[in-house]
């Protein structure tokens, strides 16, 4: 049984795929969006889109785009924008969250370039036309690991916001410092993660200004944590014969094992709304 299909079961009760309660979610959401009657958004990692679908269903004139390296994962996505009635509103892309970004890029500087060589008034036209390329909101909570951290996040997604956009992005932070236990549960270095105002500094630093935000409590995660594990736990129960079964159950003992007695309390969670300064 392979990461991907771990992941799946473990989060089948609990989509949004970090420590954030239904409520957060919406609260978050209601921010990144506030204001815009329509627009695009883009998720980066998006597993199943929880965090799309629910977008879509509450705001008709907005389309949106998911990418993710899970092929699975985006068919259930599909499936369930299709029962939403929000199909024809979103894109699923089988991709690398670093290759979209590469292709999406390199597609605006050629359209950039082309734009430069034409007349004023195609160039105009040429503006208009690239402007709808970009993004109003482009999202990647729980998944900077796609980018190798948190700035090279950043970097990204500067690339794709259209002017006056918004970033929702989530990454972990060090509660306290962290013990051996902690770092070796999480399979972790020190300098991985900083501090809550150290890392808010690099994101201002970079750029970024924070306009909205949320550090998940302590109950949040541990409603992920015994929701992660419990929900593979119980799938290994329904299934004892399935040959991935004796793996799951691994993964889930191994997975609360770490959590409980390695960086538990130590690991932290920060939602971040940003625009670029």
């Amino acid at each position: 049984m392979d990461r991907q299909q771990i992941s799946r079961l473990a989060h089948a009760h609990h989509p949004i795929a970090a420590p954030l309660a239904d409520e957060s979610v919406s609260r978050l959401l209601d921010r990144a969006l506030a204001g815009r009657e329509s627009g695009r958004m883009l998720d980066l990692g998006c597993g199943e889109g929880a965090w799309l679908l629910r977008a879509l269903a509450a705001r008709p004139q907005w389309r949106a785009i998911g990418v993710d390296l899970d092929a699975e994962a985006l068919t259930r996505a599909r499936e369930s924008a299709t029962a939403l009635g929000v199909v024809r509103r979103i894109g699923l892309h089988h991709l690398d969250a670093r290759e979209f970004t590469a292709r999406e890029s390199a597609a605006r500087q050629s359209a950039a370039r082309e734009s430069a060589a034409r007349s004023s008034v195609d160039r105009e036209s040429s503006r208009g036309s690239a402007s709808r390329e970009q993004f109003d909101l482009v999202l990647c909570v729980g998944a900077t690991h796609a980018f190798d951290g948190l700035l090279p996040t950043l970097a990204a997604a500067r690339e794709l916001l259209a002017p006056g956009g918004r970033l929702l992005v989530g990454e972990g932070f060090w509660e306290r410092e962290p013990s051996q236990a902690a770092l070796d549960g999480l399979g972790a270095a020190r300098e991985d993660f900083a501090d809550l105002a150290t890392t808010t500094d690099r994101v201002v630093a970079d750029g970024w200004t924070p306009v909205y935000g949320h550090v998940s409590t302590a109950q949040e995660w541990d409603d992920y944590e015994f929701s992660w594990t419990g929900s593979l736990a119980e799938w290994v129960l329904d299934h004892p014969d399935h040959p991935g079964a004796a793996a799951a159950r691994e993964a889930a003992d191994r997975h609360r094992a770490e959590w409980l007695r390695g960086y538990r309390g130590t690991l932290g969670f920060v939602t971040y709304l940003l625009r670029r300064d």
